[in-house]
């Protein structure tokens, strides 16, 4: 249905005015597009202060009844697993709101804490937020453990965790988690995996909390309006309007929303399970952020970029079970045994350059200016990880063993390009043609195509273009570099990603056509997709007419309507994906079940049906 990009014929052609005068009604319908808010323009820009206690001004210090001294009101977590050792986790929280809190933990081998294998003491105070981390080691590899924390005579819960595995390893099972969006809804995605006692690992891919505030300014015809926030509609409601009420860009703030998400029951449960490997994405920070700002931060009102980064880097490692030395450097790799190396990377912050904005390409008759378009999208200094992650993966995948190499990061990395037409309707409803138009128009093209008008052809010929130049498709020389040290290290190669909201399977190849590895996207936990901004089509019907759409073929899944997480379970001859989505966000009680399972065999880097 789309043809390949000529960028001189795209340059020509105008794009605003596809749509003819009988569709206008329908076309003109204002959509939710989060790009659209203006963000922050009420929000404090206060001075940056890393060692302010968090709780003094805080409405959620206590979070909970005291039952003594201390409280954990926040639960515990493990995370950052090695062979030997583990993370720890939790948040201790004084009534008296003394300078510091000394903290007994304990390890043992079972649910009873009574066989104690290493235990410990250690000091937290008002200069980390009260949060405490231990980075227990004299443990043994491929084994169950639990723990418990202990101070002035309270006693956390239990929580239970896990070491790597070494030698010949015969399974894995992990669960991926990406964009949980406490206002939007409840976390029972992070419940439902909660139950399971078969995951040796959480992995989650970013956007663990998100930064807005409760209202955002938006613009209208007549002016600025303050409208809810982005997937704030229901948040009054269910009791989950986000603290602070404004957006967050101070280190006490971050830690105010870390407090606030951290006591959700579920999301506590989840923790208190098995460990979590984790890395940010945007939302840690801002929306779309990059090396040097982003989207949504704006200097001049909420101060410094870089103070801003380093209080939301401060937080996120504060509030998660983390293994840091350097607090800007979130990769690392994690080998169970010979079966699979994880390395998990950041595709954010560290290296990548600000990305493209179609609107920036937009001549003043409408037209598109293709030329400068792509010749910018594939320029080869156009940066998504920078040189040092790139030579660390580099090192990574040459010196590895393992029989899977699984990438965990934040954004989509299969070529997702679709018609033109389509794309600039989803930024703009008065531009394009919108989804069920274009789908009546290929209905009629595929039915009578002699009965098709001048300007349906026009706009069926129209060329396919990147959906979404905030993921890999924006960073077309970073990709294939990628894809190229994979292909070299001949890599069983299978990427996670998240930050769509959306779930996706996509097999990636190279510039070539070469098949390289594959993708396996999770939905999100909480936050929208693309059913809140094509409201007006069956999310079945768009989901399924999409692997069509996209130019290529290697489209080959999408849900866009459903909440819920994947399990990845990897054995020596294939690597598999179940894709699980809950009921109903908005009610408190949910069901769940797999909406797709899909695989890919060693060796064969593309994805395959489950029996095929």
């Amino acid at each position: 249905m789309s043809k390949p990009v000529d960028p001189t014929d795209l340059a020509r052609r105008p794009l605003h005015n596809l749509i003819t005068d009988s569709q206008r009604d329908d076309a003109s319908k204002p959509t939710v597009n989060r790009r659209r808010f203006i963000h922050g323009l009420g929000a404090s820009a206060a001075a940056l202060s890393l060692a302010a206690c968090g709780g003094d001004d805080n409405p959620l210090w206590q979070g909970g009844p005291d039952s003594g001294d201390v409280t954990f009101t926040h639960g515990i977590a493990s995370g950052d697993p090695l062979q030997e050792r583990v993370m720890l986790w939790t948040r201790v929280v004084p009534a008296s709101r003394q300078a510091s809190v000394k903290v007994m933990w304990r390890v043992a081998t079972d649910a009873n804490m009574s066989t104690i294998v290493n235990q410990g003491e250690a000091t937290t105070s008002a200069a980390n937020d009260h949060t405490l981390k231990v980075d227990v080691d004299k443990l043994s590899p491929n084994t169950v453990y639990y723990y418990q924390f202990e101070s002035a005579g309270v006693k956390s819960r239990i929580g239970r965790t896990k070491t790597l595995p070494t030698g010949d390893v015969s399974k894995v099972k992990l669960a991926v988690f990406s964009c949980a969006n406490y206002p939007a809804g409840y976390f029972h995605a992070y419940a439902d995996a909660a139950k399971r006692q078969d995951i040796d690992v959480y992995v989650h891919l970013g956007d663990y909390i998100y930064e807005y505030g409760r209202t955002v300014l938006v613009t209208t015809d007549i002016g600025l309006s303050e409208e809810t926030a982005y997937a704030s509609a229901n948040a009054k409601a269910l009791g989950r309007e986000v603290e602070p009420a404004t957006e967050i860009t101070t280190i006490s703030n971050y830690r105010r929303r870390y407090n606030q998400y951290r006591s959700d029951p579920n999301l506590q449960d989840l923790h208190a399970n098995a460990p979590m490997i984790s890395v940010w994405d945007d939302h840690e920070f801002c929306n779309d952020a990059y090396r040097d700002g982003g989207e949504n931060h704006q200097p001049d009102k909420e101060g410094s970029w870089e103070d801003r980064k380093l209080a939301a880097m401060t937080a996120y490692h504060e509030w998660l079970p983390t293994r840091n030395s350097v607090i800007n450097n979130i990769t690392r790799s994690f080998d169970f045994g010979n079966l699979l190396s994880l390395h998990m990377m950041d595709t954010r912050i560290i290296g990548r350059d600000q990305p493209l904005d179609y609107g920036n390409y937009v001549a003043a008759d409408g037209s598109f200016k293709g030329l400068a378009f792509f010749g910018d999208l594939i320029k080869k200094d156009r940066g998504l990880l920078g040189i040092n992650q790139q030579n660390w993966l580099a090192t990574q995948l040459q010196k590895s063993t393992a029989t899977w190499q699984v990438l965990g990061q934040q954004i989509l990395m299969g070529k997702m390009w679709i018609p033109s037409p389509l794309l600039l309707n989803f930024n703009d409803p008065n531009s394009g043609v919108p989804v069920p138009t274009y789908f009546e128009i290929v209905a009629k093209q595929q039915a009578a195509p002699e009965s098709l008008t001048d300007t349906e052809k026009y706009i069926l010929e129209q060329p396919a273009i990147p959906y979404n130049l905030d993921a890999w498709d924006g960073y077309s020389a970073a990709r294939d570099n990628l894809l190229s040290l994979a292909k070299t290290n001949n890599a069983n190669l299978v990427v996670l990603a998240g930050d769509t909201h959306n779930a996706w399977a996509n097999d990636l190849q190279d510039s070539k056509g070469d098949a390289v590895g594959v993708e396996f996207a999770t939905s999100s936990v909480s936050s929208p997709g693309f059913e809140e901004y094509l409201s007006d089509i069956p999310p079945a019907q768009f989901a399924a007419a999409l692997p069509g759409l996209v130019q290529g073929g290697t489209l080959k899944y999408a849900n866009t309507n459903e909440r819920g997480y994947m399990l990845i379970t990897l054995t020596p001859s294939e690597c598999q994906s179940e894709w699980v989505f809950v009921s109903d966000i908005l009610k408190p009680t949910y069901s769940a079940q797999v909406g797709k399972t899909l695989r890919v065999k060693v060796g064969e880097n593309k994805i395959t049906e489950v029996g095929i």
